[in-house]
């Protein structure tokens, strides 16, 4: 007899990708609110805390032997070097915790990360591009922001033309011109995962 038609249990990884200043660190907030099935990632970095961030919470932070650890014994799942700096990774233990737990994980990388993670995890991973809706109102976004001075500014928008050049490499676009719109259809792609056929 043929199985009646039901869904399974597939938790996955939602990668949000897009320039500084698309809004993806709001979306996730605003979704992660909504979503009590989803939790964000939390990333090693070599940085320091800044301001009230805490260890575990916001971000594992790592000396960079200990990063190199990570590295050496591939424990993370994608990592990177972010403007010739710190470095940026996600271990795979804390993945592999929620997915256990049963949860979705949503996740704010670069492009280079996507891509790692695309590759290591084909059928697990959902990835997600958000961007402003033109050049102009991406460039105001992070003037307004007052975090960056003018070389910083420039740096960013040089690196936001190489991410951007690579959208059609991604599952979904997301366009944030209305932060409420943008969530809402956020929250559809999560939904549409738990939808879909996956035996």
């Amino acid at each position: 007899m043929t199985a009646y038609p039901e869904h399974r249990s597939h938790t996955r990884l939602f990668v949000l990708s897009g320039p500084s200043g698309a809004g993806k660190s709001t979306l996730i907030h605003k979704a992660l609110a909504l979503e009590p099935n989803c939790v964000a990632s939390i990333s090693a970095t070599t940085r320091a805390p800044r301001g009230q961030e805490q260890n575990g919470v916001d971000y594992d932070f790592c000396s960079e032997e200990e990063f190199q650890a990570l590295i050496n014994d591939d424990l993370l799942l994608e990592y990177a070097q972010v403007f010739g700096k710190h470095f940026y990774g996600t271990p795979k233990k804390f993945i592999e915790e929620q997915f256990a737990d049963g949860k979705n994980v949503i996740m704010d990388i670069d492009v280079q990360g996507a891509m790692q993670i695309r590759k290591r995890m084909p059928d697990d991973a959902v990835l997600i591009f958000v961007t402003p809706p033109t050049q102009e109102i991406l460039e105001q976004r992070l003037r307004d922001r007052g975090t960056d001075d003018a070389v910083a500014i420039g740096k960013r928008l040089e690196t936001a033309a190489q991410e951007i050049a690579q959208w059609k490499d991604y599952d979904y676009l997301i366009i944030n011109d209305d932060v409420d719109v943008a969530v809402a259809q956020l929250r559809n792609i999560l939904g549409s995962a738990r939808l879909r056929i996956d035996w």
